[in-house]
This record gives C-alpha cells, structure tokens and sequence, in this order.
C-alpha cells in the first residue's frame, strides 16, 4: 500500500480545493481530516472527477479546505482524472490494494463494481481505509457521474493526549 506521501506512510497530507477568494487556498489548521474516495472508470475526465468532488462537498456543507487526500484502488492513482484533480486540488493520493477494501464494510456495496475490479466498494471503503479505518465516519455516501464516483470519510481526532499543545501566551507578551 502506497500511502498519500508516495513513500509507503499512512499519514494524511494536507491540501487545497476550491477556487480563489473561498478562503479554502489558505493552510489551516486542522485542515486534512477529510479524506475523498474516488472510483474512476477509463473515461473519466479530470473535470468530471474535479466537478462531482466540489458538487459533493458543497451539497454537504463541508468545509474544503478540510480535504487531505485522494483515496482510490491501487493502480487508479496513475488514471489521468485522478492525477490531475489531486494535482488541481492540491493534495497527494492514496491507493489501497482491492483485498484491503474488500474487507471494509460499507453502506452501497455494488456486485458489478466487484466482479469488475476484485472489491464491492472503491470509492466509500477508500475513503473509509484513508481515513482512519474502522475509526474513521462515512460522511457522505457514494455520489456518482457518468463515469466517476466519489464518497467521504471523516478521520477521527486523536485523543487528547496526542493532539498537539497549543503555545500559551504570557500575559503582556506581544504576538
């Protein structure tokens, strides 16, 4: 499994989707926890892809700017739509081998999609495997175009004990 740093990590990087003036091409903090499953077929256009992705998030009310990484099956990281929406978004792409999500449960699995590349699911268990696995929340179900699906999963907050502290500030000490 190639995680979204290309090198074989787990850790989910962090990007930008959306358009200019939304506030979403500014880094924020906390920005990543939205990992977005994607399945491709061979005519998928990056504009489909990149079009049913930010229909999707703004149908949801998701913040964009929340969106770490593009989850898909193994080999689907190289298809052009796929590459060229992360590269637009601004975020690296996860792939995951067929067993591993076939072994996620999901929501809509599809029979056709399972004969077809070896999994019941690729975009809902993707997201669901990038974000965290078993811990991570399904938070929009598989949306479909002609010839792309996308889903999104919520990875969970570290426990507290992980999370990183915030600076203090003394009073009287300037920022």
């Amino acid at each position: 499994m190639r995680g979204p740093d290309g090198n074989g990590s787990d850790g989910i990087g962090s990007g930008a989707l959306g358009g200019p003036g939304d506030g979403s091409d500014v880094a924020a903090p906390g920005r990543g926890r939205l990992v977005v499953g994607v399945g491709v077929r061979g005519s998928a256009t990056a504009a489909e892809l990149l079009d049913l992705i930010r229909h999707t998030l703004a149908a949801a009310g998701l913040p964009a700017g929340a969106v770490g990484t593009l989850a898909t099956l193994d080999g689907k990281g190289g298809h052009p739509a796929v590459r060229s929406a992360a590269a637009a978004l601004g975020v690296p792409v996860a792939e995951y081998p067929a067993a591993a999500l076939a072994a996620v449960p999901v929501p809509n699995p599809s029979g056709a999609v399972g004969d077809a590349v070896g999994t019941a699911s690729v975009a809902e268990a993707a997201a669901l495997t990038g974000a965290g696995g078993g811990r991570a929340e399904l938070v929009v179900p598989k949306r479909r175009s002609a010839a792309a699906t996308v889903a999104v999963a919520r990875a969970p907050r570290p426990p507290a004990a992980h999370r990183r502290p915030q600076p203090r500030q003394n009073p009287g000490e300037q920022p």
